[in-house]
């Protein structure tokens, strides 16, 4: 086996380790600057130099910082985070799915850019399942939509069928009253005349 493939198959993450660290926060999928850089093998004040070294790649929507708030929420719901961490006077950062991408650029180490294939994966599934949620979602409410019509029009509907299963009695009743015998039309079979 080869240098490369073992290396990467040293890098390789569960799916599960990356989800559990992805955050919903301010309506955006983000992950917080001390898990990337655990995952990235550096430290997390190695991890905030290079960003800032080169802050002009982040934008808003790359990045941001979050609020004292913010960080107070996520400490709230999540109780697996460590103990250093939830008591740093300075909050995390928050990377985007494209900041997440941006760090292997700046990183510049064979562990970055792995790992960051695999974060970009799980991302990528992630917005696949959403987008196959809603649709689900979509589905199920023209369903409930369709019924609720159904509901409105079934009051009529019952009295139809019930006027149709009234029609069908009556006619089945003619059918069971004895009819006259009548004279039969049309060609006469050979036997019948000279029978």
């Amino acid at each position: 086996m080869s240098k490369t493939n073992t290396k990467k198959q040293e890098i390789s993450l569960p799916d599960e380790i990356v989800m559990n660290q992805i955050y919903v926060i301010r309506e955006k999928k983000v992950m917080l600057d001390f898990n990337l850089a655990e995952l990235y093998e550096v430290e997390t004040r190695v991890l905030k130099q290079a960003v800032k070294r080169k802050i002009n790649r982040f934008p808003e929507d790359f990045m941001f910082q979050l609020t004292k708030a913010e960080w107070q929420e996520v400490i709230t719901n999540c109780d697996k985070l460590p103990d250093r961490i939830k008591f740093s006077p300075i909050t995390p950062l928050a990377f985007t799915e494209q900041g997440v991408a941006m760090l292997s650029s700046i990183l510049n180490s064979e562990r970055a850019i792995f790992v960051n294939i695999q974060i970009i994966r799980v991302f990528t599934k992630l917005r696949q399942f959403l987008t196959e949620n809603t649709e689900i979602r979509l589905e199920i409410a023209e369903i409930k939509s369709l019924l609720e019509k159904h509901t409105k029009l079934h009051v009529n509907h019952d009295k139809n069928m019930e006027v149709v299963f009234q029609y069908l009695d009556e006619l089945a009743d003619k059918k069971e009253e004895p009819q006259q015998k009548r004279k039969r039309i049309g060609y006469k079979e050979w036997e019948e005349e000279n029978g």
